[in-house]
């Protein structure tokens, strides 16, 4: 990932001296539990160093990076160094070594996940009775509160620090099953005690390498967690508009929102993380492709996995960051909120009048069309709707005994704000 969109504490668990340090913790902890290594054996073995430069110069001969990384290290070790690698294939040490680097990046990536669904509840609580306009196909359809929007994209946060969770879990899991996975040259006991020393679940089943549906439902995962933010960003971007200017994202002193036009708030943020989402999806698809391998093992999966597993983790952890601090550093305009429920001079209240004279008896279907006529006709004359009401006979369309103020009060809107916003209580 490139740097613009790395967070150094994230970045240094994917750098190549990380990649092969988890590669180092797994061989060290083969040998310790190997019965041939004596004490003495073991000290060289836990003092062997590497430099990913020496790797690379290995490679250059070997053409092989993991039988470089053996190479180098046990060149460090000295004679005790031969029990290094022993019994061992290549992807015994790469797969736990990568399930290593999957769980730490997870203990970096949650928490931030977590905190996500706080700032959001956070929020929401605050403009729990914010009254604004809710709108389905961007046309407004009735009021709704600021709060309730939030606490919708909170429980979604949530929804995916569970995904999250599980994925990473399911993720970090170690194999030493050797050539096509039979013990040849360990034993499943052997695998055990190493794995486990290493804090990591035991796979099942590997076929000499972990099986790759797990990496494809981490990358699913946070594509998904993308997916969740995009929305937000989306409609972030959207009350931004002009037209809206309803809410809006930080805009610090200093910043300048376009080059030519001193004028402009662009919503930057939210387009940048409604923009690298798209490619979290694409990494999610790769991770998809790379389930199928050739028989027991092959390594089509390997090159691409060190582009994607990196490259999403990555990304997934900037984007909560940028998420976090846009609903934390939010401008909220509630008065402009409520300008703009009047854009349709109570058309919106459509709905209420079109239950209240289906209780005064009337059928639905000439309610419906009775109410649709005068509504229409208040929006595309910009006459509010209770003043056709009032007048004319009330517009011949209901009686005059029906009470006009709990038809056009907001009130009945919010009546329900804090029992949906008390939700959130469940999860922050």
């Amino acid at each position: 990932m490139i740097e613009r969109y790395t967070r150094k504490e994230l970045g240094a668990l994917w750098s190549d001296h990380a990649r092969f340090e988890a590669m180092r913790r797994v061989e060290v902890a083969a040998c310790e539990e190997m019965s041939g290594p004596t004490e003495a054996d073991l000290a060289a073995i836990r003092a062997a160093t590497f430099t990913v430069d020496a790797i690379n110069e290995r490679e250059k001969l070997t053409d092989h990076d993991t039988a470089a990384f053996v190479d180098v290290l046990s060149a460090s070790a000295g004679e005790p160094g031969r029990w290094i690698h022993f019994g061992l294939t290549s992807s015994d040490v790469v797969d736990t070594g990568l399930a290593l680097q999957i769980k730490s990046v997870g203990e970096l990536i949650l928490p931030d996940s977590r905190a996500l669904v706080q700032a959001l509840a956070e929020k929401a609580r605050e403009h729990k009775r914010t009254l604004c306009a809710g709108r389905t196909h961007g046309i407004h359809a009735e009021p709704t509160t600021f709060g309730i929007k939030l606490a919708g994209f909170a429980f979604e946060a949530h929804r995916n620090v569970l995904r999250l969770e599980a994925a990473f879990q399911q993720a970090a899991v170690g194999a030493l099953s050797g050539a096509v996975g039979t013990y040849s040259a360990t034993s499943p006991e052997f695998e055990r005690r190493v794995v486990q020393r290493l804090g990591l679940e035991v796979e099942s089943v590997s076929t000499q390498v972990v099986p790759r549906d797990r990496h494809a439902q981490l990358l699913q995962a946070i594509a998904l967690a993308g997916a969740g933010l995009e929305r937000l960003a989306t409609e972030v971007r959207h009350l931004a508009r002009t037209e809206l200017s309803e809410a809006r994202e930080p805009f610090t002193a200093g910043q300048k929102g376009s080059s030519a036009m001193p004028h402009k708030r662009n919503p930057i943020k939210s387009e940048q993380v409604a923009g690298l989402a798209r490619v979290l999806r694409g990494n999610a698809q790769a991770g998809l492709e790379n389930v199928a391998l050739w028989h027991e093992r092959d390594i089509s999966h390997s090159s691409v996995e060190r582009i994607v597993l990196a490259g999403s983790t990555t990304l997934i952890d900037y984007l909560q960051h940028r998420a976090t601090a846009l609903v934390e550093g939010m401008t909220v305009d509630a008065e402009r909120m409520r300008e703009n429920l009047e854009l349709t001079y109570g058309a919106i209240f459509s709905q209420r009048l079109l239950l209240a004279l289906v209780e005064c008896g009337m059928s639905r279907d000439d309610a419906y069309y009775g109410v649709q006529r005068v509504a229409q006709q208040a929006w595309d004359t910009r006459t509010p709707l209770r003043e056709l009401l009032a007048s004319d006979g009330r517009a011949g369309l209901i009686p005059a005994a029906l009470d006009l103020d709990a038809i056009f009060d907001y009130g009945h809107y919010v009546r329900y704000a804090q029992e949906i916003v008390g939700r959130l209580d469940e999860i922050a």
